[in-house]
């Protein structure tokens, strides 16, 4: 079927760029469409309002790899902590971490992109010159190795202990151990969007500013984004656009509906989101990805 073509081409429960509508239906394909990769987003999109994975998901993954289709994990979220969401699959699936700065297949990496150590360190001086300001923020430094934090206040830490199970705390994070930085993740305890994504927009000629969620703000290197680390899948793998279903739910998630055909924006998510994706599934909060991805590809 043509993508985009006449209403009738549409699935049954489309509902193009609408509001949030808290009804949407999962898609249903005629004919199903020949997909041999998905990837997906995780806060906000595959997990669930208490950030775990529906119980339906287990057989769902074990359906795809029956059927021999490949599954992304696609996410600001740190490798490790990934890797040990996913249990005994966690070998199986490919792994677009840091916003697609680090791409690992199981435990194999396949690239990297790097931070300018003197960018982090500039990032992070302009972060501590917004809180002498009076901002509420925190920084955290995202390496390959690890991630390092200088702000021990306990409810930044419940923030970056759910993100990085690889956590370093340091006296300084200009003095940190030798690591490949990967992403520079400030967390705003107020409005990313109003406040720090614009205080940041300074370093947008050398490095990607992303506001990737309510409250973060990640920086990194210049064509970092999660549809670039997919398109490098597609090519490794020899999978087509057409051959692809994304989902998605926040503005670090834009590249990657460029990435497929099917690319779908969850009920949830942001509307610049909805507005670049194809389709829309039912929000995160009804296990909107999992439901999708049964009814287009009809699993058991």
């Amino acid at each position: 079927m043509a993508l985009g073509g006449a209403a009738s081409s549409r699935p049954r429960g489309y509902f193009g760029n609408s509001a949030y509508s808290g009804c949407v239906k999962p898609p249903n394909f005629d004919p199903p469409p020949d997909i041999r990769l998905i990837a997906a987003d995780m806060d906000g999109t595959l997990l669930d309002e208490n950030k775990e994975l529906h119980h339906n998901f287990w057989p769902t993954v074990e359906a795809l790899f029956e059927r021999g289709i490949s599954f992304a994990a696609a996410s600001g979220r740190q490798y490790h902590t990934l890797y040990r969401l996913f249990g005994e699959v966690a070998d199986e699936l490919i792994y677009i971490a840091e916003n697609g700065a680090y791409l690992v297949h199981g435990s194999t990496e396949i690239a990297a992109q790097a931070l300018d150590n003197d960018l982090v360190r500039r990032v992070v001086l302009a972060v501590r010159t917004l809180t002498a300001e009076g901002a509420d923020l925190g920084v955290v430094v995202c390496g390959k190795d690890s991630a390092y934090i200088e702000r021990n206040h306990p409810a930044f830490r419940a923030e970056t202990d759910e993100y990085y199970v690889s956590l370093a705390l340091l006296p300084d994070l200009l003095d940190r151990p030798v690591d490949d930085i990967l992403k520079v993740a400030v967390y705003d305890f107020g409005s990313a969007e109003q406040h720090t994504w614009p205080a940041l927009s300074s370093f947008a000629a050398e490095a990607q500013v992303v506001l990737s969620g309510q409250h973060w703000v990640d920086v990194q290197s210049l064509g970092t984004n999660k549809g670039a680390a997919l398109r490098r899948v597609q090519r490794v793998l020899g999978i087509t656009s057409a051959q692809t279903m994304v989902f998605g739910d926040f503005l670090n998630d834009l590249e990657l509906m460029d990435s497929a055909d099917y690319s779908f924006a969850m009920d949830n998510a942001h509307p610049l989101l909805r507005e670049r994706a194809r389709f829309v599934a039912p929000p995160n909060t009804e296990n909107g990805v999992v439901r999708t991805i049964t009814a287009a590809l009809r699993l058991p």
